[in-house]
């Protein structure tokens, strides 16, 4: 049975009257996924003021994925815990409709399977999940709201997955495995695994679909797999311990968030190396660069903030207060 919806809060007092700044366009939404509020931010990223927030009616919610209509935001209901820690496990996805801003479905596995990272096949439509617990990556028809298949990953704890453009490989970083798997979505089939470190967090993949990246959590590097060949091409020396990392979408440039240091690194991808770094409030997690490539937004979980770095400035041009323990975000274009 679906949840009655619950809705926090509704448009910020004196919206109108916000006043957009430099790196408003174009409008949207974005996202963010409250792990201390078992909250959805939704965020006028014009005004860069939070709009509403809208309660995920469980435990926690660790990331967000937006249907390609841009009405829908999906919430895997991970648990009360981090990865590979005790406590409770989920097995459900919220629906939220993002112009109600409410629930209005809910995906059951009928078994505990902690789900955590949504990514939805750019191609097929199909929503991916990150099923822990079962080792696979759950397949989702969102008209439905049903299961309908699953992929094998092989490997405990595969937390996050990237998909490539053109929707037939998924990669899966497979945290205290070590390893990365690399995916045939169209097949279902596990390819290959590919070991890394004995223990590794995200993953992300460049915008012509050559790199896959993770962090080591063991050594101060980014670590790019030849998607070809699937097999560690290069190792990224950092300042710090990285987390989430996001290309940008010229494909320049990979920004890395590093929590212990609040920082984010840009990386010359011609180089496979750090350029510069920026300030940001404490404890970076995910990063998401807008689809035009002049912001990126970046969750600070201890701050409760999300940072927006205006790129061609390389400064943090404003702070977006949200949820506690903010961490994953997405982006809603302006229909």
């Amino acid at each position: 049975m679906n949840p009655s919806p619950r809705l926090l809060a509704t448009l910020a007092i004196g919206l109108l009257g916000a006043v957009p700044w430099a790196g408003a366009s174009p409008s949207g939404m974005l996202l963010v996924a409250n792990k201390g509020d078992h909250t959805l931010s939704i965020v006028d990223a014009a005004a860069g003021l939070q709009v509403a927030v809208v309660d995920e009616d469980g435990n926690t919610g660790h990331e967000v994925a937006v249907s390609p209509d841009g009405r829908r935001a999906f919430v895997p209901i991970y648990g009360n815990s981090g990865v590979g820690r005790a406590g409770t496990d989920g097995q459900v996805v919220r629906v939220i409709d993002l112009q109600s801003r409410s629930i209005v479905g809910t995906i059951d596995f009928g078994r505990p399977v902690r789900p955590h990272r949504p990514v939805f096949g750019p191609k097929n439509g199909m929503l991916y999940v990150t099923s822990e617990l079962l080792e696979s990556v759950s397949i989702i028809d969102p008209a439905s709201l049903r299961v309908v298949g699953s992929i094998p990953t092989g490997q405990a704890e595969s937390h996050m997955l990237a998909i490539t453009s053109d929707g037939r490989r998924g990669y899966t970083a497979n945290v205290r495995s070590g390893t990365v798997s690399a995916l045939d979505l169209e097949a279902r089939t596990l390819v290959a695994t590919i070991p890394i470190a004995p223990h590794i967090q995200r993953i992300s993949i460049s915008v012509d679909d050559r790199w896959v990246f993770t962090a080591d959590q063991t050594k101060l590097r980014l670590v790019a797999i030849d998607a070809a060949t699937n097999t560690v091409s290069a190792s990224i020396p950092l300042p710090g311990l990285a987390f989430g990392t996001a290309p940008t979408p010229d494909g320049k440039t990979l920004l890395a968030a590093i929590p212990a240091l609040s920082m984010v690194a840009q990386v010359d991808l011609s180089t496979m190396r750090v350029v510069r770094t920026l300030e940001v409030p404490k404890s970076p997690q995910e990063i998401l660069v807008r689809p035009d490539g002049a912001v990126a937004y970046v969750s600070c979980d201890l701050s409760a903030q999300v940072a927006v770095i205006n790129l061609a400035e390389w400064r943090v041009e404003r702070l977006i207060g949200v949820g506690k323990v903010d961490d994953g975000l997405a982006w809603v274009p302006a229909n």
